[in-house]
Order: C-alpha cells, then structure tokens, then sequence
C-alpha cells in the first residue's frame, strides 16, 4: 500500500511539473472584437479570408453565396471574391494539392469553416485564440517556414500576412521562482516594417477573426434578435397569465 500511495504522489508531481513547464512560457490570450454584426467588417474579414487564408485552407460547409448575408451581391462575389473555375454556389475548396500540402507542411491545413468554434478553451473563447494567434508571429529562422508563434510554438504554418505586419522578433525576461526558470514574454522589437501600422494589422485581423466567427455560426445574430423578442413575449405573456389567474380566482373562497 505504501508502495502504491508513493507511486501517486510520484505519478502527480510528474503530471504537475510537466503542465507547470507546458504553460510556463504560453500567454494569454486577448480579447478579440467581436463584431460579427458589423457587415463592413465582415466583408473586409471575407476578402481577407479568401485572398490570403483560401490557398491553403479550405471552408468546406460554407458556399460563396452565402456571403449574400453579410451584404455581398451575386455580382460583387463573383467580380472580388470568386477565382476564374469557382461558381458562386460552391463550397470554398482550397487551391492547394493536399498532397503538397503534407509534404509541405507536414500536414494538411485545416478546414477552418469551425475553426472559431473549435479553438475556445481556458484562456477565452476561438475567436480570442485566433485573434491572438494570427497576431503573435514571429520571424525564427530555425524553424523549416521561417516563423514562429507565441501562441502556438513551432506551428507548421508560415506568417502569410507579414508583409501587412513586418518582421518582428520578441523579447522575453527570464524569471526564477522556487528553482525554475521561465520566460516572461515583455515585448516586441519590429525588424522591418510592414505595408501597415500596428493599429491597423490589428483592425484587420480583428476584421478576419470577425469573419470566422461568423461563418462558424452564420445564423448567430439572427438567433440572437428572435431570442430577444421570445423572452420579449414570454415576459408580457407572464404578466397577461398572472392578471387571468388572479381575475378568475378572485371570487372563489
């Protein structure tokens, strides 16, 4: 038995430096902007989308035309957004040979239809991890891509949106608790400007994370408006019930 108890507590101190040391130089994530009934940013976060993410990433639940919702016309899709063999009933396929892409990357990019669905955790929701992570790279010339992330260590996926952010390097300050050392990320140093300001990468990655939220859920901000006028209803029809009940009970003793 006293075997069995030391090789628990063993068992746990493993499993408890191990996350301790897994989460010791992660950060936190911020808060994305959430704007998924801003029809102007959506729009941007689409031609964002599809431009830079569409090469390799496909939307495989999610058709062209769709995009109608957010205040596209067929035409506009068809003369922005559409490449010369896509139809605008179509599913938005990557253009990449999945089989280059594994060869490439080491594996196939992810659909990413769900994506802002399937990333929330601990540190926020999908849509905070996206709006960290696209944000958090980082040029690492070790690595096969060039680029690293903060978000995501030694991720298979180059910085496709540099040229918009730059070249940037972060800056950590090593701290010392109870005999362990960790890396407490301080800063940024920016290596070569990009085509924007940091404000306005940040409004536009804001614009694209928009985006993927809403694709996830593309009836989200209508559910939210019908769910507001059923409690709406629920609430006078509370108060129209509970004024019946007392007219038809006043009388009986």
């Amino acid at each position: 038995m006293k075997k069995i108890i030391l090789t628990l507590i063993a068992a746990v101190g493993l499993v408890t430096g191990a996350a301790h040391a897994a989460g010791a130089d992660t950060i936190a994530w911020d808060k994305a902007p959430n704007k998924t009934n801003d029809l102007a940013s959506l729009q941007n976060g689409a031609k964002i989308f599809v431009n830079y993410c569409l090469s390799c990433h496909s939307a495989a639940f999610m058709r062209f035309n769709r995009l109608r919702d957010i205040g596209l016309t067929e035409q506009q899709i068809k003369d922005n957004l559409l490449f010369t063999t896509d139809k605008v009933g179509e599913t938005m396929k990557a253009s990449i040979d999945p089989k280059q892409a594994k060869e490439w990357f080491g594996a196939n990019p992810p659909d990413l239809t769900v994506i802002a669905r399937s990333r929330a955790g601990h540190g926020g929701t999908g849509a905070d991890y996206l709006y960290t992570f696209l944000r958090t790279f980082y040029r690492d010339d070790t690595k096969a891509t060039g680029w690293n992330n903060l978000a995501f260590p030694s991720v298979g996926m180059p910085h496709v949106l540099w040229q918009m952010q730059g070249e940037r390097r972060p800056v950590f300050e090593e701290h010392e608790s109870h005999g362990h050392k960790t890396q407490v990320f301080k800063g940024w140093e920016q290596i070569t400007p990009g085509t924007m300001t940091p404000l306005q990468f940040d409004q536009n990655i804001g614009d694209l994370v928009n985006y993927l939220q809403w694709m996830g859920e593309p009836a989200q901000n209508i559910r939210w408006r019908v769910g507001v006028w059923v409690l709406i209803f629920l609430g006078v029809f509370t108060v129209i019930a509970w004024r019946l009940n007392a007219a038809f009970w006043k009388d009986v003793k």
